[in-house]
């Protein structure tokens, strides 16, 4: 992709929401195990990783706890492979739909699961507890990867979204795959990053689950030591990261260069997650909200 064009400095708030649209490669490949933990399919890695990141969105966009959240993103994830070929991915009440209001989601769950986590205790030792853990959309792995027609289909959701919010922060598009879709994305890569508000062009970036036991890449500013054509390919699919992200790469301690893109090749659940929440990490939120 070419260089972001744009300020990049829209407010978000209840008028103007912004968008965040995650493309979840749901092929076969996607039942292996992958390099960043290799008890766990890249299929449950990414669907825990998106339900964990959802949550995580609607604790952000909830100010006091009466009011419950406020809606300043609307919220999508297209499925594709699977026996549902390419399509919207929630389940129970949200089934079927597209992009759906942060409000929406909290209040329509498919379930709420009780999960075991390690904490660090007051003394400092490590205990297990449980934690209530919501879930939007289940791990799915199988079919081929239409990972084109994935990225046709967010271009058609897209554009009807920014032509109803031109002034809005332009919409984040988050792509969890293991990269080897059966015909090339990259033309449908292009033209769903052509995309624009009077903000800026859509910011489309890529999450590359990897088998191979490479060290994990995160954030790179060029395609040096990526391993395949496939993470190449990828990497060059990727939005570069504006500068307001980019200070926030830095004070997490990443190496920023002129041309970093928002790309991770390899990286284990915790930096899926770092990664996640970086991408999608606004400032400039109305209220308290946009301390994030």
């Amino acid at each position: 992709m070419a260089g972001v064009t744009g300020t990049y400095l829209a407010e978000i708030n209840r008028l103007n929401p912004g968008c965040i649209l995650f493309l979840l490669d749901q092929s076969a490949s996607m039942g292996d195990t992958f390099a960043g933990d290799s008890a766990v399919p890249k299929a449950n890695a990414a669907a825990d990783a998106i339900n964990k990141l959802l949550m995580d969105l609607v604790i952000r966009c909830t100010q006091n706890f009466g009011e419950g959240p406020r809606n300043y993103f609307d919220i999508g994830v297209i499925g594709y492979g699977s026996l549902s070929g390419v399509g919207p991915c929630f389940g129970g009440k949200l089934e079927g739909r597209t992009l759906v209001s942060i409000q929406d989601l909290a209040a329509n769950q498919l379930r709420v699961e009780t999960r075991a986590k390690q904490v660090v205790d007051a003394t400092g030792m490590p205990v297990t507890t449980t934690v209530r853990f919501p879930v939007w959309f289940d791990p799915v792995a199988y079919g081929g990867t239409p990972m084109a027609e994935a990225l046709q289909l967010a271009k058609k959701w897209l554009k009807r979204w920014v032509a109803a919010h031109r002034t809005s922060y332009p919409p984040i598009v988050i792509n969890m795959t293991d990269g080897e879709p059966y015909t090339s994305p990259v033309r449908a890569a292009k033209a769903l990053a052509d995309l624009r508000s009077d903000d800026g062009n859509v910011l489309l970036y890529n999450l590359h689950l990897s088998s191979l036991a490479r060290a994990p890449i995160t954030f790179p500013a060029s395609s040096a030591g990526l391993p395949d054509r496939y993470a190449t390919m990828l990497f060059e699919m990727s939005s570069e990261v504006p500068p307001q992200i980019q200070q926030e790469l830095a004070t997490e301690g990443y190496l920023v260069a002129p041309g970093t893109r928002g790309f991770a090749f390899n990286a284990d659940a915790s930096a899926m997650l770092q990664f996640l929440d970086i991408g999608t990490r606004l400032r400039n939120m109305e209220g308290a909200a946009g301390e994030w």
